[in-house]
């Protein structure tokens, strides 16, 4: 797992995690997925919304390369949760509206 580069502001949160890109591994990503959608302040049910599509996304990148590792990472923008899945030269973007902060 590597940290922020300095560039992002420092209330940026961005996360990204390395894991072998077998389907049995899928599981560990969801749940962060789930998870940092709940850190930015999702219900429990928009984080199982995020957990599914990061699983649509390791799907699309790692089908065809189950001996490589595939690469997820979060971002934090102003208005929404990124999510970008690499492997093997393949990429795969999601993004999901971050709560209302009224």
């Amino acid at each position: 797992m590597s940290e922020s580069s300095g560039t992002e502001d420092e209330s940026t949160l961005v996360l990204r995690i390395s894991i072998p890109a077998g389907a049995e591994y899928r599981a560990i990503v969801t749940e962060m997925a789930a998870k940092v959608a709940a850190y930015v302040g999702d219900t429990e049910q928009d984080g199982a919304a995020a957990a599914t599509a990061l699983d649509a996304l390791a799907t699309q990148v790692t089908a065809a390369e189950p001996g490589s590792d595939a690469t997820f990472e979060f971002r934090q923008s102003d208005e929404a949760l990124l999510m970008r899945a690499r492997c093997a030269g393949r990429t795969a973007d999601a993004s999901r509206p971050l709560p209302s902060r009224t």
